[in-house]
Parts: C-alpha cells; sequence; structure tokens
C-alpha cells in the first residue's frame, strides 16, 4: 500500500470547511485501501496575506513542490478587495499554478441523474445527458501575455494586454486533451476565434498536427461565440473540449453553471510528470456563508477523487469516492444549493461524514 504527501491549502471562505470534508473522505480511502496520506498544511491566498503578507509565501510553496499533489480550497474575500492588485489572494493562485508548471486544467461538467430538477435547461436538454470536460491551456494567453498594462497615450488612459501563444504551449495542452478523448469517447471540439484571431490561427494549426498522432479522436473546430451558444442548446454533442485560456475561463464556467450548482463541480490543474497536480473545486469563496456549515463540500471532495486518479494514479480509489457521492445522493441528501423538496437537507460537515461513511 502507498504512502502519499500531500500539501493542504484550505484558504478562504467556506475553503477551510469543504477542504475538512475532503480531508475527512480521504481519511476514509486511507483507511479502505490501507493508504498514508501525509497532509501538510500550509496558509495560501487572504489568510496567507494576514500571516506574512503575501499570498503565496516561500514557505507555502516550498510545501507544494515537495508534494505529491496540492488540494486546496478558495481564495479571495471583500476583506481583500482594496489591496494593491500586485498582493491580492488571486495573484496567489496564479502563482501557484505558474510554479506547478500546471499548464492544463481539467473540468469535468457532468449532471449527476439525481440532480437533473436542479438544472437550468429544458427538460428535452437535460434528457440527452450532460457530461462534458473541457480542458483549458492555464499559464498562457492574454492572462500572462506582456506588455500588459494602463498608460496614457494622447492625452487618455489606455489599457492593454497581449494575447500570445507560443507553438510549444499549444502542443502540449492539445496532447493532453487528445489523451483525455481517448479515455472517454474520441471527440474532441477544439475551440477558437480563428476567424479574427491569429494567434487563434495558430491554435487551429497546431491543434490539426496535433491530430494527426490520435487518429482515433474525432476532432472538430468551433469558434468560442458559437460554442458558448451550443453549449446550452445542445451540451450532449460535446465531450472533450480543448481551448486556450481566456475562452476556457468563460466556457468552463458557463459548463458549470448549466449543470444546476457549481457547488458539485471539481478541477484539476495538471503539469510535467514530475510535477506536483493542483486540485480545487470550481466555486469561489462565498464569504457569505463561510462558518455557517452551509457549503456544498462535494466539488472538493470530486476534486479529491481526481487527485487519487491523476497524481496518485489511484483510479479504483477514485471510483470508491465518486460511487459514494452517488450513492449520497441517491438516498436524497442535499445541502443547501442543491435542496428540493422532499428531499433530506444536510450541511456541509455532514454531507462529508456521510460521503466518507459510504467510502
Amino acid at each position: 500500500m502507498g504512502r502519499y504527501t500531500l500539501a493542504v491549502l484550505p484558504g478562504d471562505g467556506i475553503g477551510p470547511e469543504v477542504v475538512a470534508e475532503a480531508v475527512k473522505v480521504l481519511a476514509a480511502v486511507g483507511k479502505k485501501f490501507g493508504h498514508t496520506f501525509d497532509l501538510r498544511y500550509a496558509p495560501f491566498g487572504g489568510a496567507a496575506i494576514d500571516s506574512s503578507g503575501s499570498p503565496f509565501p516561500p514557505e507555502t510553496e516550498d510545501t507544494c513542490m515537495n508534494a505529491d499533489a496540492v488540494l486546496f480550497g478558495a481564495v479571495g474575500g471583500p476583506k481583500w478587495d482594496t489591496l494593491d492588485p500586485v498582493i491580492r489572494p488571486e495573484k496567489g493562485l496564479l502563482a501557484l499554478r505558474k510554479a506547478a508548471g500546471a499548464f492544463a486544467n481539467l473540468r469535468p461538467a457532468k449532471l449527476f441523474p439525481e440532480l437533473a430538477d436542479a438544472c437550468y435547461l429544458r427538460p428535452d436538454i437535460v434528457a440527452k445527458g450532460i457530461d462534458i470536460m473541457v480542458v483549458r491551456e492555464l499559464i498562457g494567453d492574454v492572462y500572462f501575455g506582456e506588455p500588459s498594462g494602463i498608460e496614457v497615450r494622447d492625452g487618455e488612459r489606455v489599457g492593454f494586454s497581449n494575447m500570445i501563444y507560443g507553438e510549444y504551449e499549444i502542443r502540449r495542452v492539445a496532447r493532453v486533451a487528445f489523451e483525455t478523448a481517448m479515455k472517454r469517447n474520441k471527440k474532441l471540439c477544439s475551440v477558437d476565434k480563428a476567424n479574427v484571431l491569429a494567434v487563434s490561427r495558430l491554435w487551429r494549426e497546431v491543434v490539426t498536427e496535433v491530430s494527426r498522432e490520435y487518429p482515433e479522436v474525432e476532432l472538430s473546430y468551433m469558434y468560442v461565440d458559437n460554442a458558448a451558444m451550443q453549449l446550452v442548446r445542445n451540451p450532449a454533442a460535446f465531450d472533450v473540449i480543448v481551448t486556450g485560456n481566456l475562452f476556457g475561463d468563460i466556457l468552463s464556467d458557463e459548463a458549470a453553471a448549466i449543470t444546476g450548482s457549481i457547488g458539485m463541480l471539481p478541477s484539476a490543474s495538471v503539469g510535467g510528470p514530475d510535477m506536483p497536480g493542483l486540485y480545487e473545486p470550481v466555486h469561489g469563496s462565498a464569504p457569505d456563508i463561510a462558518g455557517q456549515d452551509l457549503a456544498n463540500p462535494v466539488a472538493t471532495i470530486l476534486s479529491a477523487a481526481m487527485l487519487l486518479r491523476y497524481s496518485l494514479s489511484l483510479p479504483a480509489e477514485a471510483d470508491a469516492v465518486e460511487a459514494a457521492v452517488a450513492a449520497v445522493l441517491a438516498e436524497g441528501y442535499r445541502t443547501g444549493d442543491i435542496y428540493r423538496d422532499g428531499m433530506r437537507k444536510v450541511g456541509c460537515s455532514e454531507m462529508g461524514q456521510l460521503i466518507a461513511d459510504r467510502v
């Protein structure tokens, strides 16, 4: 049986609450399968700013880089909104991704059948099922492009950000997407804006080149505006989507929203084989409900399942966690964000315990 070191970054808002429940589930996995998870806690985000003045202090970076994987909750909140943008909590998240070389974000958007009534789409669309994996390039594009800033030109302020991709950046995330498609239904849709942007034309060229290495995968292309529309018109048409950082940020949030609750959706950010993967729920820090036992821990628990699957190569253990989540939902247990009349309403801690018990 294995021994694994995990960096745990609870973060801000509801982060500590949902991470605590994921840790509870990991303990149940360890007990059932005979694994030991050595948990190394470290401050991150706003909590780290309060204690050290930095959202991603060197000690936290060392903890993360010496772990097999990183599990974290959420960052940010009104308390830190007025800080200099250079040291705001969100900068810590970007720095963590950069330090880990986490260039590919895998964000599944799957609608559990038990939650079909929570979906915002028409029943006939929901009946077709929603099970999408968005693969988003994570450390390039306009978010990191230089030059970037605000300056005065001809007497008025001008803002500018450089949307840029190198061929190698596109090629490596495309390979992750094709490999992901090979493990699913062998369908991949590459999303860009090649009719307008030169960077998107390069994106399409490189993805096409990589596709020759994966002849079994059916590759299609879609402009980002059409993709945004098709996600709500016919999400069942998609299996795996690969796109750049900016478009992926928007589309993955849209895909998350159509499933009914972002409190249900995990994510993984991965890089090279020798770097730790990063696992987090897609929801924010929700400071308005922090400390009230109201948060939904399922997204963080499913993020822990992705950690088991992708970083620790423990697919049976990941399956056990996902099956436990499905079992608890089938029994009618719901946190407030997914509650419907006739269901059994529970808090964050009880939901986590129920899932740990089913593992």
